[in-house]
């Protein structure tokens, strides 16, 4: 089940990969930004709670849907792109393993313990 689910999650990246494709910015943005959705470890310099809250943030696929949505709405390439750039980070982290974060830690995922395999 794990391997169908990270072939699942490897079909949405490459979807996203080639959706920042066909906008109108410069493709060497998508690497260079594919990273970004991290910020949201910021949380854990004050506490499990508040990391899992800013973590989980950064890497919800609703929120990145929605934030496509509203740049196509309102034809805003920007806007676009960042929910773009978050589904395709968020997709990468759970190829490989890293899910939405529990409370009691970075390691604790809706996908199981990062670590214990």
């Amino acid at each position: 089940m794990k391997t169908l689910l990270q072939l699942e999650e490897l079909a949405m990246f490459a979807i996203a990969t080639w959706l920042f494709y066909t906008l109108d910015i410069a493709f060497w943005w998508y690497f260079v930004l594919l990273f970004a959705p991290d910020i949201g470890m910021v949380g854990y310099m004050v506490n499990e709670k508040a990391g899992a809250a800013t973590y989980n943030l950064c890497h919800h696929k609703g929120l990145a849907i929605a934030l496509y949505a509203l740049g196509w709405y309102v034809t805003n390439d920007v806007l676009m792109a960042a929910g773009i750039i978050l589904f395709a980070h968020a997709s990468l982290d759970r190829i490989l393993g890293y899910g939405l974060k529990y409370n009691k830690g970075f390691k604790y995922t809706h996908l199981g313990e990062i670590g214990n395999k």
